[in-house]
């Protein structure tokens, strides 16, 4: 897991110079799969899961997750969009996500994505064998709301492994000393979805594309992420990330 981890972060440090305005939310896609497949001799692990047909999922705006890439959706200037991909490598699977804004955003849009950040290392940073499922959501919950955002309740993170969703659900609010214990060897996404306005979503009739209710911003990072024997480490760090 930690090779399929390693990949996956360089797939996003290729698209850090790839996403700009003007292009397609389908030649991320594209470009993600041959990437993934002709460079990395890895799977795009969301292809074909739950009849999906694509390699990644691009959000932008109001979306929340699981927006579908296509040919006729350009990204455009104030425009912040999530990218979310999975990749398999020798039976394992790593799941991330990360945020990109498109040239000058607005200054809440830019606080919605720096808060939804700081509340996903707030999760990881409660990680450690000994705490619970309740003190990672609780974490998260406090610093966006603090900030004046809110949580999507709907979607979770979940544990991972040889299949992309396992046990257990990874809520992102909580209650501190309740759920399930965290145990060193342990392996499960991070990735809060923090909304401008409301938590409360809606599905559109593609079946998968969920936005706002109120379509204001919402914003998502992720990590996979492994409980150690003194803490955690995260399988998918970037480059420019430092813990």
């Amino acid at each position: 897991m930690r090779e399929s981890g390693r990949l996956l972060a360089s797939v996003f440090s290729v698209l850090d110079n790839y996403i700009k305005a003007g292009i397609t939310t389908m030649e991320i896609n594209d470009f993600v799969e041959d990437y993934i497949v002709n460079q990395l001799h890895s799977r795009p692990a969301s292809k074909g899961q739950y009849g999906y047909q694509y390699v990644l999922n691009c959000s932008i705006n109001e979306v929340v997750c699981h927006g579908v890439p296509s040919t006729g959706k350009k990204l455009k200037e104030r425009d912040i969009v999530n990218i979310d991909i999975t990749l398999e490598k020798n039976g394992y699977i790593a799941d991330s996500s990360k945020m990109y804004t498109i040239g000058n955003i607005l200054p809440i849009a830019k606080k919605l994505v720096d808060v939804t950040y700081q509340a996903m290392w707030k999760g990881i940073q409660s990680v450690k064998p000994g705490n619970t499922l309740g003190d990672i959501g609780h974490a998260i919950q406090i610093h966006a709301e603090k900030n004046g955002f809110s949580v999507v309740r709907e979607y979770c993170g979940h544990g991972i492994g040889v299949e992309m969703h396992e046990e257990p659900q990874i809520l992102h609010v909580g209650k501190p000393n309740t759920g399930i214990v965290l145990q060193e060897g342990m392996v499960f996404t991070i990735e809060p979805m923090i909304n401008q306005g409301s938590f409360k979503v809606k599905q559109k009739n593609d079946g998968w594309t969920v936005i706002t209710k109120d379509r204001k911003l919402s914003a998502q990072w992720e990590h996979t992420i492994l409980v150690t024997s003194s803490g955690y480490e995260v399988m998918t760090l970037r480059p420019e990330e430092t813990l």
